[in-house]
């Protein structure tokens, strides 16, 4: 949608003005002035927990700001829910799917409508009318559990648009999609533009803000750092105004890391095994089989990569590696140690440690806090007797709330009031520094994360191998693998069909082998 052609400046269809908003001791906005304006996409970014999602909360009417102003138009906006958003034409897209996997597309687009009689034949013409006009392909009669993540985003967007609202706030939507569907999304976003209505991007991809972004906003702990036009702006003072900091030149990961060590090399000793996978087989709850006859090696201080678009079994995979999903062949090892059919809790006591691909639902309990979801079956440090030493494990929290950047009030900080990208932050503090680890796997650590957070957590993960672990890291973002990782492996149907070791990564064979194309 980025255009530098000279043209009148539209009148802002709504306002924020000296927006401030405080939860406890923790300021989460102060004094933040925007302006969406229809035709426009307005990009919103910044670190984890530098309060894009509570702005846009605040336009949603889940939070009232505690300082400042809003309004639609000229017109005051005050709302008191999602309800008054809706009716004043303001629709949401959060982070997190409100599906219901059981109900077709179809009853999913309806929930909520509050008629009293369901005329299916109308509503497909309607919602199908909608679909079509934005360019949106769906099955309407499938279930929701048999869609991919991308249509899945592409159903909660037309919930929207059937609305017909005339601001859309769209909260990460790209981040959990695979590099295939990012620009099938994108194209959608600027179609939205072009009918007239005000788009709000939060995003922490710099390649897509530099594609679409007509304004842009970055916040920092709570404060507007930049606001520019999307053409006058470089990658470099994004990253700068991002991180507070001048940050190194970026490749195009975002990440300044370089090649570690290879395996294998005249000479060089190959380190036992920290993961070893002999013809595994994986069979999903449909009995659909995901992951097909998969050997694979990893050794002790060596980072191997996944790669695969995503639907290729590298879901499943991790959830096996984690004992979520039984083997139904093969077998799984961790040093001399074997894991096949072990519980999670066997898998965390050999010394593996899980990253989940969903952190959200897998990776803490959001009912408990920091300190308890750190130390998750880890307390035989902080024991006296039959008591916990709750002092002793929120100073140990503290500790590592520092050393990770988490963003919060205190330990005692429930889970479920973190943003995503510090919910990861709890993930990795766990799951890196607790218990000797022989085996780290990471499943799509870094979705979601700013570029501060993806540095430090390949850090993390880096740090890992160099006290003798190995680590699977499984992503989507080929950039990512190839910034970090000793060798990498593409899956496609289940299979493995490819290898290559750093010093010798061709990104086009890479590509082509994650396409299929052997």
């Amino acid at each position: 949608m980025v255009s530098t052609a000279t043209s009148p400046v539209p009148s802002p269809a709504l306002t924020a003005t000296g927006v401030g908003k405080r939860f406890g001791s923790l300021q989460a906005l102060a004094d933040v002035d925007l302006a969406l304006r229809p035709g426009e996409i307005h990009c919103l970014l910044g670190e984890n927990g530098a309060g894009k999602s509570t702005l846009c909360n605040l336009i949603f009417g889940l939070h009232t700001p505690d300082s400042g102003s809003l309004a639609l138009g000229e017109a005051p906006y005050r709302p008191r829910g999602p309800a008054d958003a809706l009716a004043a034409g303001i629709a949401m897209v959060h982070q997190h799917f409100s599906l219901v996997p059981e109900l077709t597309v179809l009853e999913n687009l309806c929930l909520g409508a509050g008629w009293r009689r369901f005329d299916r034949r109308r509503e497909h013409t309607r919602l199908a009318a909608t679909a079509e006009r934005f360019g949106i392909t769906v099955p309407f009669d499938a279930p929701i559990a048999t869609l991919s993540v991308g249509q899945r985003q592409k159903v909660e967007i037309l919930k929207c648009l059937a609305r017909d609202p005339q601001i859309v706030v769209l909260d990460e939507p790209t981040a959990v999609l695979p590099p295939s569907e990012i620009d099938s999304l994108l194209d959608l976003i600027e179609r939205m533009a072009a009918t007239g209505k005000a788009i709000l991007l939060v995003t922490h991809k710099l390649a897509e803000i530099a594609r679409v972004a007509d304004r842009i906003t970055v916040l920092r702990r709570g404060r507007v750092t930049l606001q520019s036009s999307g053409h006058q702006v470089s990658r470099q003072a994004l990253a700068t105004a991002i991180v507070g900091e001048q940050v190194a030149d970026l490749d195009a990961a975002g990440t300044p890391f370089g090649r570690r060590i290879v395996f294998g090399q005249k000479g060089m000793p190959v380190p036992a095994a920290a993961l070893m996978l002999d013809g595994v087989e994986i069979v999903d709850g449909l009995g659909t089989k995901k992951v097909e006859n998969l050997t694979l090696l990893v050794a002790a201080g060596e980072i191997v990569g996944v790669a695969g678009v995503e639907g290729n079994g590298q879901t499943e995979l991790g959830l096996a590696l984690a004992g979520l999903l039984p083997l139904a062949a093969g077998r799984y090892f961790s040093g001399d140690i074997e894991l096949t059919g072990a519980s999670p809790g066997a898998v965390s006591a050999a010394g593996v440690g899980i990253i989940p691909e969903d952190r959200h639902a897998l990776g803490g309990i959001l009912g408990m806090a920091i300190d308890e979801n750190v130390f998750l079956g880890a307390l035989d440090p902080f024991r006296q007797g039959p008591f916990v030493d709750r002092k002793a494990m929120r100073r140990a929290t503290q500790t590592l709330i520092e050393r990770f950047d988490i963003r919060c009030q205190g330990p005692a900080s429930p889970f479920a009031s973190l943003s995503g990208g510090n919910q990861q932050k709890v993930v990795l503090a766990r799951e890196i520094t607790l218990n000797t680890r022989r085996l780290l796997v990471a499943a799509q650590p870094t979705r979601g994360l700013d570029i501060g957070a993806t540095r430090a957590t390949y850090s993390h993960i880096q740090s890992v191998t160099r006290d003798g672990a190995g680590v699977l890291l499984i992503s989507s973002e080929l950039d990512d693998l190839l910034s970090i990782c000793d060798r990498i492996v593409v899956m496609y149907r289940g299979r493995i069909i490819g290898e290559q070791a750093a010093g010798t990564y061709d990104r086009q064979a890479l590509g082509a082998l994650m396409s299929g194309h052997a």
